[in-house]
């Protein structure tokens, strides 16, 4: 029988007419912590990977939209923290923040259901396209949402030149079969690195970039499989030859991978990768370290953490997040 899924209950939880609150206690949410483009721009892209949203969830990608093009300045560039009182508390700029924004406007571009989300979400990307990242996982970020613009519209200028940009500074993996990546060192969000070379080297016809992608995703899954489940390299990252901790494991990393290997399948048609899809949905279901579920059916919300004592039962944005997206992939699987 087919596991329950959690659906989108506890994010509209989370949200409010302004956008998502980053945190929360247990499942409520603590609003003095605020807003952060971050998590609206990943709820962006769950809302409009939705074909056919109900209303409410239309209502958040209206709102996630909103918020986003109110983060934006005229360069392009992003705040990301917005109090509760709806002050910002930062500067624009082109960090990580910025990568999510763009993945966040381009997905809505290409795949939002509502025509004028989807013509508004453009006109931002492309502002937010003039702007460059020194970082890799920001031009990675940023340069999926590129590659959502491509596969609707393959000519764009713009998003062919960003995502081309981001396979670049994410670099090619190290010659050494047994580190075959660009750094020394995994820190979050790692498969997002491998997915972006992959979509470069699939949207522009670039065999051997695709290979490449292709080659540091399988290392990346091989090293986080373990007796057939997912072990994810924890928040404080694993250094070539240095001791690898087993926890906190997040789910971000764990949505990570099933993006990057729903990719994967998508450009090779391999049922392979389908099974490290299935590997990801596993983790959330309890098939991890600690044998623990990660979610809670009653709120629908996803844990932050997976700790030695277990999961971190706090339900904050970006772990429901990575959740849905999570699920998602595997409404999708054959």
């Amino acid at each position: 029988m087919r596991a329950p899924t959690p659906g989108f209950k506890h994010l509209l939880r989370l949200s409010d007419d302004t956008g998502v609150f980053e945190h929360a206690r247990h499942a409520v949410v603590l609003r003095h912590h605020g807003y952060c483009t971050d998590d609206v721009a990943r709820g962006l892209v769950v809302a409009s990977r939705e074909p056919s949203p109900v209303h409410r969830l239309s209502r958040l990608a209206d709102c996630y939209l909103a918020f986003l093009t109110h983060a934006q300045d005229p360069s392009g560039a992003f705040h990301n923290r917005l109090s509760f009182d709806r002050r910002w508390s930062d500067r624009p700029g082109v960090g990580d923040w910025w990568g999510r924004a763009m993945w966040g406007l381009g997905t809505a571009a290409a795949r939002n259901s509502t025509p004028w989300v989807r013509q508004d979400a453009l006109h931002a990307f492309v502002l937010g396209a003039e702007q460059r990242s020194p970082h890799p996982r920001a031009m990675a970020f940023a340069g999926l949402g590129a590659a959502e613009v491509l596969r609707v519209t393959p000519d764009h200028s713009a998003a062919a030149s960003l995502l081309m940009d981001a396979a670049e500074v994410v670099g090619a993996p190290a010659e050494d079969p047994s580190w075959p990546w660009p750094q020394p060192y995994l820190t979050y969000a790692n498969a997002a690195l491998a997915e972006v070379v992959i979509a470069a080297g699939d949207l522009s016809g670039d065999r051997p970039l695709l290979t490449s992608g292709l080659n540091m995703l399988t290392w990346l899954c091989d090293i986080q499989t373990t007796e057939g489940r997912l072990s994810v390299v924890p928040v404080a990252g694993w250094r070539r030859d240095a001791p690898r901790s087993r926890y906190d494991q997040q789910p971000i990393e764990v949505a990570a991978l099933a993006d990057a290997c729903a990719t994967a399948a998508q450009v090779t048609g391999d049922d392979a990768w389908h099974e490290r899809v299935r590997r990801a949905v596993a983790w959330f279901h309890g098939a991890n370290d600690a044998g623990a579920a990660m979610w809670s059916p009653a709120t629908g919300g996803g844990y932050d953490g997976l700790t030695e004592q277990g999961p971190n039962l706090n339900q904050g944005a970006e772990s429901t997040l990575a959740l849905i997206s999570t699920m998602q992939h595997e409404r999708r699987l054959p």
